[in-house]
Formats: C-alpha cells, structure tokens, sequence
C-alpha cells in the first residue's frame, strides 16, 4: 500500500523487516540439525569453523563481566550461519559473576552470612560456587535483567536458561523443607517474564528462550507456548548407567509435548564411553531429539 505519511511509512516497513525476521529466525530453527555445548575454554574462531547450527556458549570467555563477549564478536560468530544462545543461570546464583558480593558468604562455608540478601540460599553441594535462590523474588528478577541487558547488548540470538527445576527444591516435598505451593507457577511466571522483557520491553522481538531441563512443566501450554525449545540433560544415560527405564519414558511423555507443538528438544547426555556414545546419538535421532555428547565439566565456564 502507498502512503504519503513518512511516520506511517517507517511503520510498514518496520513491521516488513520484523515479518522477514520472524521468518528467518523461524526458518533457522526449522533447520537446526545439531548443536555445540560450550562453557569453558571457549575459542569463537574455532566455533565458527564449524559445521553446528546452534551454539550455546557463556557470554563471557572465563565467566567474569571484564572479558564478556563483544557484540562484535558474537556478529561475527553469526555470520557462520549459526543461533548462538547465551548460558544464563536463574535459579541458582553463581558466585564469580557480576552481581556477587563476597560479604554474602565470607568464610565461603556454602550457608549466606547475615548480611546476605534474603532471596540466597545455601551452597549446591553437588557444584561449589552456586548458591539456589528464591527465584520468585523481586530483587533476583532485576539481577536477571540486567544480566539480560548484557547478553541483549553483545547480540546473541537467545538466552539458554539453566537450573528451572529449582521449583522442584523448594515446592511441596522438596530438599529446602520450604514446601513452598506456589513455586512451580512461579517458575513458569520468571520465565515468562523473561520473554516480555527481552521481547517486548527490550523490543527484541524474536529472541529465544530455550530451558534446560524441568521438562515436567511441558503440561502448561503456556510455557510451553512461550519457549522457541527445551534442552534436557541426562535423559538416556547418567555418565554410563543407563537410566531407569521409567524415568526415560516419563521423561520422553514431557519432552514430545514440546516437540508435538513445534519446539526443538535438545539433549545432552555425558558417557564416555564409545559404544554408549554412539547408542545415545542413535536412541536421541530416533525420537525426533538433537542430540550433543559432551563432558560434565561443560557446567561451569573457567574462573
């Protein structure tokens, strides 16, 4: 349609551009045929050697706020042809990043000092440095963000949020004792919120959140609505155990209510060895999943 109002014009086209957005963003993710999961040591030029579709990696090259990642670089990453998503953990607070104050836990014994802010609890014993938090809680959801305003700035396509099934330790029968009703709703409200801040508040419109685990909450449709995926560790092996029977088939049931509603499902499984290996590639590609091997030390970037 012509129009002779410049305002409505620049109004059009930018409604063309968000549409041929929309389009590519949507047509990458159709396309997403693997994916790379990398945390530590990471070389950008190397990364963008290779063949993978979507990248995870932490914004910043040893997890420090000094030595994040320019959007340049993350530009040029992109230009590979490759979705790069951002490591972003909400539901435990990692004490070498920005927001962290020493005096929180200054004889680093893993219990927050008196001085710490309400919403930090203890230390994770199973991951030293990570301390769960009361995710619903204001003060936590303006650190994430800001944190967002950092990955938004350096222009990664996305955020891959990690530790969602915190709901499951404070809700009803959980390790923190709290039994706290509201926790897996809460949950899901964090998350979507995160979505309206980067996609509306922040006008990025296309920018994608992708979960790690908590695949349970695939029984909201509006989660699941919200979400462009969901990445799930563990699912076929624990190292080289093979997991319980059950726990995969109840597992599969929530992840193919992603995948039933056009969401990719990412895996990462840690054997070593090579026979299990080549079992957990094949078991993941049979059910419609991306899979991706890799070391458990993945977690943490390098300090």
């Amino acid at each position: 349609m012509h129009t002779n109002n410049p305002d409505q014009a620049q109004s059009q086209d930018m409604n063309i551009t968000e549409n041929k957005t929309t389009q590519k963003i949507d047509e990458k993710l159709r396309n997403v045929k693997s994916f790379a999961y990398q945390l530590q040591d990471i070389d950008l030029k190397a990364i963008e050697k290779t063949n993978f579709d979507l990248i995870i990696i932490d914004y910043s090259r040893d997890g420090t706020d000094e030595n994040r990642f320019t959007k340049e670089e993350i530009d040029s990453l992109k230009s590979s042809f490759k979705i790069a998503l951002s490591y972003l953990s909400i539901g435990e607070a990692e004490n070498y990043r920005w927001y962290w104050n020493n005096a929180w836990d200054k004889n680093n014994d893993g219990i927050p000092d008196s001085g710490a802010p309400s919403w930090l609890g203890p230390e994770n014993p199973e991951w030293p440095g990570n301390y769960k938090v009361k995710y619903w809680d204001p003060e936590w959801k303006q650190i994430i963000f800001k944190y967002l305003d950092k990955i938004i700035e350096a222009n990664f396509d996305g955020v891959y949020l990690d530790i969602i099934d915190a709901y499951e330790y404070w809700g009803p029968g959980g390790e923190s004792g709290l039994n706290r009703k509201t926790a897996e709703q809460e949950m899901i409200d964090f998350v979507k919120s995160i979505a309206n801040y980067t996609r509306v508040t922040k006008g990025k419109k296309d920018f994608l959140i992708f979960p790690q685990n908590g695949e349970k909450l695939g029984t909201h449709i509006d989660y699941v609505n919200t979400v462009n995926g969901i990445g799930k560790e563990d699912l076929f092996y624990l190292d080289n155990t093979p997991q319980p029977e059950s726990y995969v088939n109840e597992s599969i049931s929530y992840l193919n209510m992603f995948k039933d509603n056009g969401k990719l499902v990412l895996i990462i499984d840690y054997p070593t060895d090579p026979f299990l290996i080549n079992e957990f590639y094949k078991k993941a590609r049979e059910k419609g999943y991306i899979p991706y091997f890799s070391s458990t030390q993945i977690k943490n970037p390098v300090k």
